[in-house]
């Protein structure tokens, strides 16, 4: 990867190392609100969904937000508004896409039981016995 590259196209965003590290922890806050909410994989490779620690991590970004209104750049300022708009507003479909990845599982949990089980699994009569 190009390092060189980040460097140059950050030190354009952000005017000093100071803001490049508050964007840095904003992004912590952002990854583990994205993370609680099912929309990437922990660092074990799992879907999880835990939205209290997920409004946690976005009410931290919006603590953030007030203590440094006034105390960053605009472009800065408008970075950080749209994460935490963009943030907020999944986290109200977060408890429908919650329940789709459930429906998900357990279906595939179903189709994998027929399979390694047919006995049990679900079933459908073709041709009736009747006719």
């Amino acid at each position: 990867m190009n390092y060189g590259y980040m460097r140059n196209s950050m030190s354009e965003i952000f005017s000093d190392d100071d803001s490049a590290r508050l964007f840095q922890l904003i992004h912590m806050f952002q990854r583990s609100a994205l993370v609680n909410m099912g929309l990437m994989p922990d660092i074990e490779g799992k879907i999880i969904y835990n939205l209290p620690e997920s409004k946690e991590a976005i009410d931290l970004l919006c603590m953030l937000q007030k203590k440094t209104k006034g105390n960053i750049t605009e472009i800065e300022q408008k970075m950080l508004n749209g994460i935490i708009s963009e943030i907020q507003l999944q986290f109200i479909s977060a408890p429908k896409r919650r329940k789709e990845h459930e429906d998900f599982l357990a279906e595939s949990k179903m189709v994998e039981e027929s399979f390694s089980d047919p006995k049990h699994g679900p079933s459908e009569t073709i041709i009736s016995e009747e006719e």
